[in-house]
């Protein structure tokens, strides 16, 4: 699994959400304290991206703006202070009908508080803008359609989402004058962890695997990361243990095994501690 699957991935714990916006006259709307990752695509009009630190970037017809990490940021009619605009409301309430000035998807994966995003994500920039590329178009339409329509189901609309995203972070990649700062021998355990959860990992087995000594891997994964590599697996263990709850009906013995627990009741009980929640409420409630 690619490093752009394996974020991706990582994100469908979170709750995936697609809503259309319609905006006319003078207006702004700013997304801050949100926490995971997401995009825009502009589909009439012309509007401004608006970020604390970066000077405002006007977007037209098919302009995407990715958001990797939860970047405080806002959409308006015209450049203005971020601080100055109100919150998005972020409601189910649908708007309103006919033609606007400025018309935009949004779609995402709202992470809980305390998640954090994989680590590709958090080491691209935040936002990214990817211009207009008829190369999307056709997902683009999918996903308008389906959310339109009101018909949306969970599957649909996280294939959807996962498929937006992968295509519009290779998209910027092909394109992009960035070079990726990751650590590439931390990337390497990163990789290990992600494709092999149930394996019975140890930081030394771990440092191996990266080529590095192991006071230097848990210095620099912690640097690179922001966590150390035992918080890292077992977040990513209970994240995947949470996706195989939602997105399948293996039984909890089946999903012990395939994320590196020993019985299902070991792995209840880090859940519990982790999500505050039982497996078996989780999977009643996120379905």
């Amino acid at each position: 699994m690619d490093a752009i699957s394996s974020a991706i991935a990582a994100l469908r714990v979170g709750r995936g959400t697609v809503r259309r916006f319609r905006q006319s006259g003078a207006w702004g709307l700013n997304y801050s304290g949100l926490s995971g990752s997401g995009f825009h695509v502009v589909l009439r009009g012309t509007g401004w991206l608006l970020t604390a630190d970066v000077p405002p970037v006007e977007l037209g017809p098919g302009d995407i703006v990715l958001i990797t990490s939860g970047a405080d940021h806002a959409l308006a009619s015209e450049p203005h202070p971020l601080r100055n605009l109100p919150p998005v409301d972020l409601g189910q309430a649908e708007p309103d009908p006919g033609p606007a000035d400025f018309e935009f998807l949004c779609g995402a994966y709202r992470l809980a508080p305390g998640r954090h995003v994989h680590p590709f994500l958090a080491a691209l920039p935040d936002p990214i803008v990817v211009p207009s590329s008829g190369r999307l178009d056709s997902v683009i339409g999918l996903l308008d359609e389906e959310q339109a329509v009101g018909l949306v189901v969970d599957a649909t609309r996280h294939a959807l989402l996962d498929l937006m995203l992968a295509r519009a972070l290779r998209r910027w990649r092909e394109t992009a004058d960035w070079t990726d700062p990751t650590d590439p021998e931390i990337a390497a355990a990163v990789r290990a962890i992600d494709t092999r959860p149930e394996t019975r990992w140890t930081v030394q087995e771990l440092s191996r695997q990266a080529g590095l000594s192991r006071a230097t891997f848990t210095r620099r994964f912690a640097a690179a990361v922001g966590r150390t590599p035992t918080a890292y697996l077992l977040a990513h263990r209970l994240d995947q243990a949470a996706r195989l709850l939602v997105e399948t009906d293996a039984t909890l013995s089946t999903i012990a095994r395939r994320t590196g627990y020993s019985t299902e009741f070991a792995l209840a009980g880090a859940f519990r501690r982790e999500y505050g929640i039982a497996p078996g409420a989780y999977r009643r409630e996120h379905r």
